[in-house]
């Protein structure tokens, strides 16, 4: 694996629990689709891009507002610490976020880009005539659905979404580059991280992600549920993100699983420190993740001798590895991915180390990797009630009814 992106894990898997989990990758891995991602390649057309973009990448655009949510903007939010234009993800209607992106840009510094593979995410659509009515230029990231034909009508370039799991997809399609490249990310340097690691990560021999998943696993099968993610710095939470979605959204079907979650760190270290530490075990695995060599950093003047004079950076691994050795003090299986900083190569590999154990885990677990079959019922719920008009009351009448047969003698 790149040499800037290191995992250390307690109690560490042996060669006999590794070797078996690696028959039984090889075992399932043919009873799902191959795993697309691999291929940093096939589904990106760079030229192409830069030919499209370019009548809007001028002096005057200062914005990238991004309509998108889950697997189509993870990716980008992974990459956001690194844009040299500003970026606002909108991914939802959510009014907070929506009126403060349009009160903060201007349409003639701003484009604003709205993705969707299946083009009837409401979240998404809800919010295009907003910024349609009041003369925002568009670049659209579709292929079908009822956003390809708002798009269409509107006469704004598209650029095509394949048909592919979202979470996956954003960081080998046109659904996290372009965006990325129009905020003046250096994507071919993100696209070496990922295509470096995956020529490790795609074999079905020892390596990080399999060690990882294997880690995981192993923990699974005793009971524990949960991944708990404690990003040691703002630039790692859009990667953690991503870890989060895909943890849970990808195992977690055919009542089997893992969920994932995160909370700020060191903030979460005065929050949840204290269940993790001396609470019920068997439940909750933790896993720190740093920077070595974060920026931007500053130097720290204190009163403090031991810290006046360190980096801002500096101090807080120290607590993060403080955290890990206090965890593995207290019998908590415990994990940390370090990246040497966070450049568009090294968000790279750690994206691939993300993405490559999350499908090895499902292998393992023996559940679909790529699909999320229980996700549209709620958006079903959703679009029925906002046509019919479904008032409050009876909302609150519908679910009434429907605990009543689901949960009859339950407590």
């Amino acid at each position: 694996m790149n040499s800037n992106i290191k995992f250390e894990y307690y109690p560490e898997i042996n060669d006999v629990m590794l070797e078996d989990s690696i028959n039984r990758i090889k075992l399932n891995k043919d009873i799902w689709d191959p795993p697309f991602f691999f291929d940093t390649k096939t589904y990106l057309d760079i030229d192409k891009i830069q030919q499209t973009v370019k009548p809007f990448v001028t002096e005057e655009l200062k914005n990238i507002i991004v309509l998108g949510t889950g697997g189509s903007i993870q990716t980008l939010l992974a990459l956001k610490h690194l844009a040299k234009r500003k970026i606002f993800p909108v991914t939802s209607s959510r009014a907070v976020e929506l009126k403060g992106c349009i009160d903060k840009t201007s349409p003639e510094d701003s484009i604003v880009i709205p993705i969707s593979r299946g083009g009837e995410t409401l979240d998404i659509n809800s919010t295009i005539g907003t910024f349609l009515k009041r003369g925002y230029k568009f670049l659209g990231l579709s292929s079908k659905g009822t956003m390809n034909e708002i798009l269409k009508k509107i006469d704004c370039p598209i650029l095509d979404v394949p048909n592919l799991s979202g979470r996956y997809a954003g960081s080998v399609t046109n659904v996290g580059i372009v965006p990325a490249y129009m905020a003046g990310i250096n994507v071919l340097e993100f696209l070496k991280g990922l295509e470096d690691c995956y020529n490790i990560f795609s074999k079905y021999k020892r390596h990080s992600a399999i060690e990882l998943a294997t880690f995981l696993f192993k923990l699974y099968e005793k009971g524990y549920n949960v991944v708990f993610s404690m990003p040691y710095s703002k630039n790692l939470e859009g990667s953690v993100g991503l870890w989060v979605q895909g943890i849970s959204e990808s195992t977690g079907k055919d009542e089997k699983g893992m969920i994932g979650a995160y909370q700020s760190a060191p903030i979460c270290q005065h929050s949840i420190l204290e269940y993790l530490l001396g609470g019920t075990k068997g439940i909750v695995t933790p896993i720190l993740w740093t920077i070595n060599n974060d920026y931007p950093d500053i130097f720290l003047n204190s009163s403090i001798s031991y810290v006046d004079g360190q980096s801002a950076q500096t101090i807080v691994n120290y607590q993060a590895d403080a955290t890990f050795q206090a965890l593995i003090q207290q019998k908590v299986p415990s994990a940390k991915i370090s990246i040497q900083d966070p450049s568009e190569i090294n968000i790279g590999s750690l994206i691939a180390l993300i993405l490559s154990s999350i499908y090895y885990l499902c292998l393992l677990v023996n559940v679909n990797w790529a699909d999320n079959p229980k996700v549209v019922i709620g958006k079903k719920i959703c679009n029925e009630a906002l046509i019919e008009k479904t008032t409050e009351e009876q909302g609150k009448i519908n679910r009434d009814k429907i605990a009543k047969e689901n949960f009859k003698d339950f407590f």
